[in-house]
């Protein structure tokens, strides 16, 4: 079992950067691939981007390609969505989530989840 703590989030102006941390205490964590999802209101939660449980490929929805960077530090047992550009379709509460070894796009697949963060971006 995981239990993830999301850090960061906020609100920033259209164009500025923001950092997600998400964390572990679990030495497992390195197990797990790691995803990125958001829901902005009213909408379904969605799919941001994945990195693989050993950190050797990572996936984003179109939307962010070029603008986002996940990454993981398995000794920090850590996650991070390293945000640039931010646009304010971005706005959205963003979740970090684990999966047991194999990677996935589908929210359903996953095993633990974080709180959730906000995200607030202001055009």
């Amino acid at each position: 079992q995981l239990h993830l703590v999301q850090s960061g989030g906020g609100l920033v102006q259209a164009g500025g950067s923001l950092r997600l941390s998400c964390s572990a205490s679990e030495p497992t964590f390195s197990s797990y691939s790691m995803g990125w999802f958001r829901q902005a209101p009213g909408k379904a939660r969605e799919f941001v981007s994945y990195i693989t449980w050993i950190g050797d490929s990572t996936e984003y929805i179109d939307s962010v390609k070029g603008r986002f960077t996940i990454s993981r530090d398995n000794d920090k047992n850590a996650v991070y969505l390293q945000m640039n550009s931010l646009k304010s379709e971005d706005t959205a509460v963003y979740y970090c989530a684990a999966k047991y070894y194999r990677h996935s796009s589908n929210y359903d697949d996953y095993d633990y989840w974080g709180q959730g963060t906000q995200v607030t971006v202001s055009s």
